[in-house]
């Protein structure tokens, strides 16, 4: 028998249809030595029958229970519930979108429990993290959906159209933020034909959009941070920001939102005041609904009317392109799993920087031996 358990069982957050392991990575995983085991229908939302499972390797197990109360492993999306992380084996690795912080009592079960987790969204941008990225890897799926969002509450064309009713112009699309999803969604909304523009804070994101065939909406405030993330603007940027931006919005047909901070709520970059100034029938899609929202109007899950605006706050969107988003986000886990996974054993290097800085609680740094 294999040396380790790596246990998987369904996803319980309301809505959610991905899954952290495919047939493909539990092949993968088997390979290494491990014995996987995976509750039955786990990943049935997202167009995984069981049988594909099996045939990957994979033991099926009755319930939630059976698939991680032994597993030396365990893999997810978002975090299981405190129960759940309690009936876990005390010192197993925990390893998904675990969110410590955002629960206390979530928290208090990992330490409890002595669990080795591993939130991915703690993992260092690197270079060679890249391939374990899941920020990334489901942020493109959220552009993407956003984009598509817009296209079905547009009330226009995104494309230009010559017919025999006369020319049709193409819709002014604005994609704000141009981080990952940014990105997609620009180069989605390009390939739908809309003529797009894309805004961020950050002056050297400007060749990205550009390269997608969009045009660099320029406001004069740069907020060029470390790590290629924006900082926080000063209130003397904001208002200028904000100004200029007003301005802009009353010629946009339709604004995608996607700006984020890491680690804290989203920036309030459009206004009432702007949804005020925009032409009946403009959309607005806030895929930052999630922290808060980009538009001081967004209602996280709710898509409201404000005099003529549509104001969309999707929820989850990478859940909604479960295929895609699933296998891109298991082959991130196996990915970052096969650090420590190999031969049937789980071996932690904490000179590894990719582990010792995804871990939570944080290891205490050990001190160097000194020089003889």
């Amino acid at each position: 028998m294999s040396g380790i358990t790596i246990g998987v069982a369904s996803e319980t957050a309301v809505g959610e249809k991905r899954v952290a392991l495919t047939p493909e990575t539990c092949k993968k995983l088997v390979a290494r030595g491990a014995r996987v085991r995976i509750e039955r229908g786990a990943g049935r939302a997202a167009s995984f029958t069981d049988e594909a499972y099996v045939q990957a390797g994979a033991e099926l197990a009755d319930d939630a229970a059976a698939a991680l109360g032994q597993a030396d492993v365990v893999l997810c999306v978002q975090s299981p519930d405190p129960a759940r992380l309690s009936a876990l084996r005390e010192g197993a690795a925990l390893v998904g979108l675990l969110a410590p912080q955002a629960d206390a009592a979530r928290g208090e079960v990992i330490v409890a429990q002595r669990l080795q987790a591993f939130p991915l969204e703690r993992l260092p941008r690197t270079t060679r993290a890249q391939a374990m990225d899941v920020l990334s890897s489901q942020a493109g799926m959220a552009g993407y959906k956003a984009v598509l969002i817009a296209g079905q509450l547009t009330p226009r064309f995104f494309p230009m159209l010559t017919t025999a009713a006369g020319t049709i112009r193409p819709s002014k699309v604005l994609i704000v933020g141009a981080g990952v999803a940014g990105l997609q969604a620009i180069a989605t909304a390009k390939r739908l034909g809309a003529q797009v523009e894309g805004f961020d804070v950050r002056p050297e994101t400007r060749e990205q959009i550009e390269s997608l065939g969009g045009k660099f909406l320029d406001l004069g405030v740069s907020a060029a941070g470390e790590g290629g993330y924006a900082r926080q603007l000063t209130d003397e940027e904001r208002a200028e920001q904000q100004r200029r931006l007003g301005e802009h919005l009353k010629n946009i047909d339709v604004i995608v939102c996607t700006a984020a901070v890491p680690g804290r709520p989203a920036p309030k970059i459009v206004t009432a005041a702007m949804i005020a100034g925009m032409k009946p029938g403009s959309v607005l899609v806030d895929l930052a609904a999630e922290t808060g929202g980009n538009c001081e109007l967004t209602q996280p899950g709710e898509t409201i009317d404000v005099n003529g605006v549509t104001i969309a706050g999707p929820l989850n969107l990478a859940s909604s392109g479960a295929v895609h988003a699933s296998e891109m986000y298991a082959r991130n886990v196996f990915n970052f799993v096969s650090l420590f996974v190999n031969d049937g054993a789980v071996t932690y290097d904490w000179n590894d920087e990719l582990l010792a800085k995804t871990v939570w609680p944080e290891r205490p740094a050990v001190a160097a031996p000194a020089a003889a």
